[in-house]
């Protein structure tokens, strides 16, 4: 049943968002295919929601069709060594991978506490801990709205990359087509749910975070029983924060506000030069990245540049500040609004890149406000 003027800040982890102009709950694919293509062919504007958990809504709400996709079930079949898990788009994330762990299915444990739901993991490339679900996918299922028609994706042609996909990319104006309104905030391709090779083992998959496998005890690659990592990540992901309690004002955010940068050698070498012989090798976090290019931490430009952990804009306008936890988190403890937000986002971003030089983007889908 279609509502009006539904309060989206009960459907996101931030706590934020004005009302929908109208709002359904989708129970089904075909329930979900149904109210985005009657919203399609009357030129209305579309988000479908899943978990809310990445995602940045304007205090003014959004003027269209908020649709939550609730459809939710995962289905088991063999094959070969392994287990393909075709997991339906609503379906809860951190659910799906506590079953896949319980199961003895190894493959996705290092991304357990990661809040939302299934079907926002491959737009993101969600990854954390050394896993990406790149390397588990096998196909996507989506509702393409330009050819009105629903057609599996295989894991080659998402065009996974960090934090980011052909899904992601779709979602830009240039990608959602003529015909589809462009106040939309979902692009082109609807996910309906998506298939992972996982396998069958009571190990993890091999460690490669360097921080988790020293809480872990074991040397990079080292493998651990499944119950053991999860364990382990959500261990970790609680003293930052990042696992939803609703006792810990810290977790009412959108996980991290900011990607990791990737910059030029060029411009990594000019960076810690600059930094100091000293500085580049105790701090200035950096990883390789693809092409020769250089992914810097987020988190440690943020904290250098003056931002530290807990910070609020002056007076606390507006509630929002940076999680007391981790610098990547912008939260909003209570009676905030997503304006403060986006104010305190850009001047976060404005200090880093008058710092450094670097510029700092939003991970979070941001619906009727801009950086």
């Amino acid at each position: 049943m279609i509502t009006t003027e539904q309060v989206l800040s009960d459907y996101t982890t931030l706590g934020l968002g004005g009302p929908a102009a109208r709002f359904v709950q989708a129970e089904s694919q075909g329930e979900l295919i149904a109210a985005v293509r009657e919203a399609d062919r009357a030129a209305e504007p579309v988000l479908v929601l899943g978990g809310g958990s990445n995602l940045v809504v304007a205090d003014d709400g959004f003027p269209g069709l908020v649709v939550l996709a609730a459809a939710a079930g995962t289905e088991l079949a063999r094959d070969g060594d392994s287990v393909r898990a075709t997991v339906a788009a609503g379906q809860d994330w951190d659910e799906f991978v506590r079953q896949c762990v319980g199961a003895g299915l190894s493959g996705v444990e290092c991304l357990s506490g990661i809040p939302g739901r299934a079907g926002a993991t491959p737009i993101q490339n969600v990854n954390a801990y050394g896993q990406d679900v790149a390397d588990t996918i096998v196909s996507v299922l989506v509702y393409d709205r330009l050819t009105d028609a629903v057609v599996p994706v295989a894991a080659a042609d998402c065009g996974f990359g960090y934090r980011t996909s052909v899904f992601k990319r779709q979602a830009g104006g240039g990608g959602r087509g003529a015909d589809l309104n462009p106040a939309s905030a979902t692009g082109r391709f609807v996910v309906l749910a998506v298939t992972f090779r996982l396998a069958a083992s009571p190990l993890s998959a091999p460690i490669r975070y360097g921080e988790l496998s020293r809480v872990l005890g074991v040397t990079d690659g080292g493998r651990v029983p499944l119950a053991d990592a999860r364990a382990a990540v959500l261990e970790l992901r609680r003293g930052k924060g990042m696992v939803l309690d609703p006792a810990d004002l810290d977790t009412r955010s959108a996980g991290s506000f900011f990607t990791n940068p990737v910059v030029g050698a060029a411009q990594y070498a000019d960076l810690a030069a600059r930094q100091g012989a000293a500085s580049a090798s105790a701090g200035l976090p950096h990883w390789p990245a693809p092409d020769g290019q250089v992914k810097l931490s987020a988190a440690w430009l943020i904290e250098h540049a003056g931002f530290s952990k807990g910070f609020a804009l002056p007076g606390g306008e507006g509630g929002a500040r940076i999680s007391t936890k981790h610098a990547l988190a912008l939260t909003n403890p209570g009676g905030g609004s997503t304006a403060s937000l986006i104010r305190l986002a850009r001047q976060i971003r404005a200090g880093v890149a008058a710092e450094f030089g670097v510029e700092l983007a939003n991970e979070p889908v941001l619906v009727g406000v801009t950086l």
